[in-house]
């Protein structure tokens, strides 16, 4: 089987790679423009003659088209990442995700190519009906929060799957992703647990932005990634959006002091304002659960590893970075 995977430098994608190169005759093809991506996530792959790296962007439609029409499965990962870079860097991470989306979808539907699209749990936005299920309304805040623009984008990138579904044929799966965490995420883009982490094993502040009362469901990339290979297999998820994410809920003050033990840090915890650190444009949402009914249905697989699981397994993996 051959595949192609957009963004396969990156934190999932780059787990994805080793979970689809376990089997030896699986052939996997990656485009990343290394803007968020790293080499050192499958720099152990690079010999591997069952692996293909492409470093250019998924906007370069020419290559997007010819890497599309030689493969079996599109893993479509390839987008903007973390608030952080979302406000920064508000047009092109519109343009990345609607553009180069576009480019994705286009190119499967010629080719007739089935893809498995990576989403968020952002496209729920201000909802506070919680577990959030697949057919629940997106509610989204003022376009003055260049937060939404994110959400509005992905959101925007859903409704165009299933209007080439539609219209095109195209074979595609809707995967809302849910906090994914674990080894190799950075904290460069405002990621929450790689940063506690990092700030607890150099013995600095840790830093809450808000009162930490706000809750969250981390699911291990270990089990995002096997939920994402199981529904690519299924027929029956083609033109379904499934979420994918732990049901485990837990404050971010929770996580921060479930760092700290993890950690054996002295570092002490703080709280402060998001404006001082993103200015404008940034605004949370209290809680944030999956209803994963639909994807247990189509698989049979829901995410189980723990809370702090997870977090034993990001600060093995940044202890030895360090």
């Amino acid at each position: 089987m051959k595949y192609l995977i957009t963004g396969g430098a990156g934190f999932i994608g780059s787990h994805l790679v080793d979970a689809l190169l376990s089997d030896p005759t699986s052939d996997v093809t990656v485009i990343d423009d290394l803007s968020t991506g790293s080499i050192e996530n499958i720099r152990h792959h690079l010999k591997n003659q069952n692996f293909h790296l492409f470093i250019d962007s998924i906007l370069n439609r020419y290559i997007v088209e010819q890497l599309c029409m030689q493969v079996d499965f599109i893993f479509h990962l390839a987008a903007s990442v973390g608030v952080k870079t979302v406000l920064e860097k508000p047009l092109e991470s519109i343009e990345i995700n609607i553009e180069g989306t576009r480019n994705v979808f286009n190119a499967a539907a010629k080719y007739k190519k089935p893809v498995l699209f990576t989403s968020t749990s952002e496209i729920y936005g201000k909802n506070e009906k919680v577990p959030f299920t697949e057919e629940d309304d997106i509610i989204i805040g003022s376009p003055s929060k260049k937060r939404w623009g994110y959400a509005c984008s992905k959101a925007l990138d859903e409704f165009l799957a299933l209007a080439y579904a539609e219209e095109k044929n195209l074979m595609v799966i809707i995967v809302r992703l849910f906090n994914t965490v674990g080894p190799r995420q950075t904290e460069k883009y405002g990621m929450v647990l790689p940063r506690f982490i990092k700030q607890a094993l150099s013995n600095q502040p840790i830093t809450i932005f808000g009162d930490g009362t706000q809750t969250r469901c981390f699911t291990h990339v270990k089990d995002s990634v096997t939920a994402l290979i199981k529904l690519s297999t299924l027929a029956q998820a083609h033109r379904q959006i499934v979420n994918v994410g732990s049901t485990e809920e837990i404050s971010i003050l929770q996580l921060a002091q479930l760092v700290k033990r993890a950690t054996k840090s002295n570092s002490e915890i703080v709280f402060i304002k998001p404006e001082t650190i993103y200015r404008s444009g940034f605004e949370d949402m209290t809680r944030r659960v999956p209803d994963i009914s639909k994807l247990k249905s189509l698989t049979g697989f829901s995410p189980s590893m723990p809370i702090e699981q997870i977090v034993k397994d990001t600060v093995d993996f940044y202890s030895t970075c360090k």
